[in-house]
């Protein structure tokens, strides 16, 4: 088992939200997501589940509202489209014991993301969302699950 995988079981499984601080709205808008989206994603329960299969890992994000499924090798790029419809290209990279998602704008003027998911206990991760060059920055945090 690489040193990669014994450091990333940490945050496999499943989580589900139960709080965000007060820039999370702000993050959203500076990402350009409009009105109504933000307060959507100011009020429904997301649910992430976390696999990994050898190199290839998976990440299923489940709400009331929308669902994604996103299918990754980490360190190669692949075209996501977010749950607020923006396309970009994303790369997930092991960084120290996180799993790290940098989101990449495709038109002039959209904001990059890094979005990192750490596990603080055996209980709780947290989910880190940097708007890049923004400086702001907004932590949601997630509990263990049992679907």
């Amino acid at each position: 088992m690489s040193s990669v995988t014994v450091k990333m079981t940490k945050v496999l499984g499943h989580w589900k939200l139960f709080s965000s601080d007060d820039k999370w709205d702000e993050y959203m808008r500076t990402l350009g997501i409009n009105f109504v989206l933000r307060k959507v994603g100011n009020s429904i329960t997301s649910y992430e589940e976390i696999k990994q299969n050898g190199d290839d890992w998976e990440l299923n994000i489940t709400s009331t509202f929308k669902n994604a499924h996103l299918k990754f090798k980490l360190g190669e790029e692949f075209d996501e489209t977010t749950l607020d419809g923006r396309k970009c290209k994303s790369t997930f990279v092991v960084e120290g014991e996180d799993l790290v998602h940098y989101q990449k704008g495709i038109k002039p003027g959209e904001v990059d993301s890094k979005i990192t998911r750490t596990r603080v206990d055996d209980e709780t991760m947290t989910i880190t969302l940097e708007a890049i060059d923004k400086n702001l920055v907004t932590i949601r945090t997630f509990k263990r699950h049992t679907p």
